[in-house]
């Protein structure tokens, strides 16, 4: 392991389910509490401006006691509730806890994968910052956090390296994409390496990686209650780090993110270069997680005013540009070109001609949707399911936007549910666009992998949105599919085909974030003021003013 930009380092640091009526009355119930102790980060921007010459930051609210841990295979569960978990629960537990990666002892993570049956390893040994979000979010849920801190702590060491790529160093703030504990029985020493893009498929670094991080240090906090590590000098400098990427000064024009292809989970080449829905998605939300965990010192009170700046510009971009319905498609569809004024209302120059067919057909009377990417002259229709789904739980969606997308996927049930959840994108691309686009590659056929395959993993967003749009039935009902086939297939990475039918051709068994991202799934619906760990409530004083619908109704 002696590539270019890598090197050893040590630390030193060390049911049967509620129905509709009980979720939302329990909902209702949790809103009121939260009304009454807000956290500082549920606070309108607005609001955040006045109070920056209030002192130091509110205390969390606290809807649940770490100590009440939530996992239906713990004696606390079971005394709480008077149900019988579903089998698949203790599996998949037993699955996860196997995933475990100690570093000196100490838990720090889990492996992407825990398939003995593959004949390659590559990389699926490693320990994955967006990988490890559904395991924390399992860990803590269940009232077991140590693990959660020791891979936020180990991951801020690693920030802290040189980064190379040949000859290029990166910035100073970059995440890495994974890393890997070597145990050595001879010496009886543990070292880790860690990759930041220099060994990766493509040679990208993640620009997801980061924010991830930051939500999961807001998790965390929401979690336990302890300020202390986000209060901690190598936390603030870390999230200050991370930002001073994001935020820097350059030749753009837009609030969004320029990213190159196969920086976020979509990790190969499929035409999400630009200004991809997801990375914006997890941008506006790590901002509105930096805002609650940055200090009140003359530097935070610098770097927040920066962020309300930008959460402000990249809300009403995002909300007039990236939205998609019915009277706006028909809007789009009758645009003139060539418009040179700032009174343009084809901002983009966008031609007509290159909507694609399949969209007029897919898009409903009722429903709406954020679009994929939006440039000059290019508009990305597809649907994704983790850039819809974030925007929801960090209210980059409105009220009214939210619901649409909730409506969208109840409309288009077969085409982004199927029988196994969740397509990560939709439509699949092929023949000739195929071959463009992705470079043929074998990985990425049509119905297969990023390019139309069905995530389990997502399922836990979907619960996540549809608890917060108090829409639970679709989660049970998604849920409920999962439970027919998951376990029985070996916990598979990825499904295949228009509806998810068939086992990925490429997907690893026992892959971890599908075992936790169904595990996240079941403990929200069981306890739904989890969501309160990844979830933020929409500013309602400095929205700006959007004029087109946000949903159509025929």
């Amino acid at each position: 392991m002696d590539g270019v930009g890598l090197r050893y380092v040590s630390s030193y640091a060390s049911i049967p389910d509620l129905d509709d009526f009980e979720l939302l009355k329990l909902l209702d119930k949790r809103k009121l509490n939260t009304e009454r102790q807000r956290s500082y980060d549920e606070r309108s921007l607005s609001e955040l401006s006045v109070g920056l010459n209030k002192g130091s930051v509110d205390n969390f609210e606290h809807l649940y006691s770490p100590g009440a841990r939530s996992g239906f295979d713990t004696p606390a569960s079971s005394a709480r509730n008077s149900f019988e978990p579903h089998p698949m629960v203790a599996e998949a537990w037993d699955a996860l806890r196997r995933s475990m990666v100690h570093f000196r002892g100490q838990p720090v993570g889990t492996i992407a994968a825990y398939d003995h049956a593959s004949e390659e390893v590559l990389n699926y040994d490693q320990v994955f910052v967006r990988d490890f979000v559904p395991s924390a979010l399992a860990f803590l849920m269940n009232g077991e956090p140590d693990i959660v801190k020791n891979f936020l702590l180990k991951t801020l060491q690693l920030q802290a390296w040189e980064k190379r790529v040949d000859r290029f160093k990166l910035g100073e703030g970059a995440m890495p994409a994974s890393f890997k504990v070597l145990h050595d029985p001879v010496r009886k020493t543990d070292t880790i390496v860690a990759d930041f893009g220099e060994s990766a498929i493509g040679r990208v670094a993640p620009v997801d990686s980061g924010f991830w991080w930051i939500i999961l240090l807001r998790a965390y906090t929401k979690s336990t209650g302890d300020m202390s590590l986000s209060e901690s000098p190598e936390c603030q400098k870390g999230i200050k780090l991370i930002l001073t990427l994001c935020l820097s000064e350059g030749f753009d024009t837009f609030p969004t993110l320029l990213c190159a292809d196969g920086c976020s989970m979509v990790d190969r080449r499929m035409g999400i270069y630009g200004y991809p829905i997801e990375i914006q998605a997890l941008f506006f939300m790590s901002l509105r997680c930096a805002v609650a965990l940055l200090k009140h010192d003359a530097e935070g009170k610098e770097c927040i005013e920066r962020i309300q700046k930008r959460l402000n510009a990249l809300s009403y971009h995002m909300r007039s540009y990236f939205w998609l319905d019915f009277r706006q498609l028909n809007d789009i569809y009758r645009y003139k070109t060539e418009e040179y004024s700032h009174t343009a209302v084809n901002k983009f120059n966008v031609i007509p001609d290159s909507i694609p067919e399949w969209v007029f057909d897919f898009m409903p009377c009722r429903g709406g949707y954020f679009i994929g990417n939006v440039s000059p002259a290019r508009m990305d229709f597809r649907w994704f399911a983790l850039g819809n789904c974030i925007a929801i739980l960090c209210s980059l969606a409105t009220h009214e936007q939210s619901m649409a997308i909730m409506d969208l996927i109840e409309e288009r049930w077969e085409e982004l549910i199927g029988e196994m959840p969740l397509k990560i994108c939709y439509p699949a691309i092929e023949s000739h666009e195929w071959r463009i686009v992705t470079g043929c590659d074998p990985k990425n056929t049509r119905w297969s992998y990023h390019n139309g395959g069905s995530w389990p993993v997502l399922l836990w967003l979907l619960t996540a949105a549809c608890i917060k749009t108090g829409r639970p039935q679709i989660a049970r009902r998604a849920i409920d599919l999962t439970e027919q086939r998951l376990l029985k297939d070996g916990w598979p990475e990825y499904y295949d085909g228009k509806l998810g039918r068939y086992i990925g051709k490429q997907a690893r068994k026992f892959q971890t974030w599908s075992i936790a991202g169904y595990l996240v799934a079941k403990m929200m619906l069981e306890d739904p003021s989890h969501l309160n760990m990844v979830s933020h409530e929409e500013d309602k004083i400095s929205k700006p003013l959007i004029k087109r619908s946000s949903s159509w109704t025929c």
